[in-house]
């Protein structure tokens, strides 16, 4: 639960949910397969920047690089359940907005979604009137409703295993201490929650993008990873905060 990993995990998956939206793009547009083979060597570049946030904010907190390499051990590349669950629903959010929502964007059901996620979520009806406003729908509000509704499910069931994924992350910080402190880091995933709660569940971010930006590659992947990003900081939020007392 390092700030370097978070940063890693973050920006790796990004790449690669752009990488599949922009791929799906160029497939649907009738491209060459060149156009693909761009895409993922942009994908690779971008990709192997998380891969310097690690061994950068390694280097930087005072641990050198063979140290880093000699403590390395296959259970730390083995993900966790909540990363598990994390990529399923990233993979089930990518399917929708590609395959289910543009053939699917109304119907009883999805009205129906639209309208408890609309009730439940502020930034959801801001987005939806944004989509009309900019002529711009092809599934996106539903693509956002479902991630919406995987981003509770998740962070419901990310919290209710909140205490022990803050002992092991105490245990973590007794061999290998955060560079960046305990306290700094709960307090920077704490900004970045309030920031991503203001732009995401207010809607903030959909009212100040332009149309042409929410109808791009960035505006997808904002409607269909951005709830789903948002719960996962919330939970690292709130562990790294109870991680904090020894006693919680």
């Amino acid at each position: 639960m390092g700030a370097a990993r978070l940063l890693a995990k973050a920006w790796i998956v990004f790449v690669l949910y752009a990488m599949g939206l922009a791929s799906k793009r160029v497939l649907d547009a009738g491209l060459p397969v060149d156009s693909l083979q761009q895409i993922a060597v942009c994908a690779a570049l971008f990709g192997a920047m998380g891969l310097l946030f690690i061994a950068g904010y390694g280097l930087s907190s005072g641990l050198s690089l063979p140290h880093a390499f000699a403590r390395l051990r296959p259970v730390h590349l083995a993900p966790g359940f909540n990363e598990l669950v994390f990529a399923a629903f990233v993979l089930l959010c990518f399917y929708v907005q590609i395959a289910f929502a543009p053939a699917h964007a109304e119907g009883a059901a999805v009205t129906a979604l639209k309208g408890a996620l609309r009730f439940a979520v502020y930034g959801q009806h801001v987005l939806e009137d944004r989509l009309a406003t900019c002529g711009l729908d092809g599934g996106r509000a539903l693509a956002s409703a479902f991630a919406w509704l995987l981003g509770f499910i998740f962070l419901g069931s990310a919290l209710s295993r909140v205490r022990l994924a803050a002992a092991l992350v105490r245990l973590e910080r007794k061999g290998h201490p955060e560079g960046l402190g305990p306290q700094a880091l709960a307090l920077a995933l704490g900004l970045a929650s309030i920031i991503g709660i203001q732009a995401l569940y207010v809607g903030t971010a959909y009212v100040l993008s332009p149309c042409r930006a929410l109808g791009g590659i960035a505006g997808d992947t904002l409607v269909g990873l951005g709830p789903l990003g948002l719960a996962y900081c919330l939970f690292a939020a709130l562990t790294n905060l109870i991680a904090l007392n020894p006693d919680a």
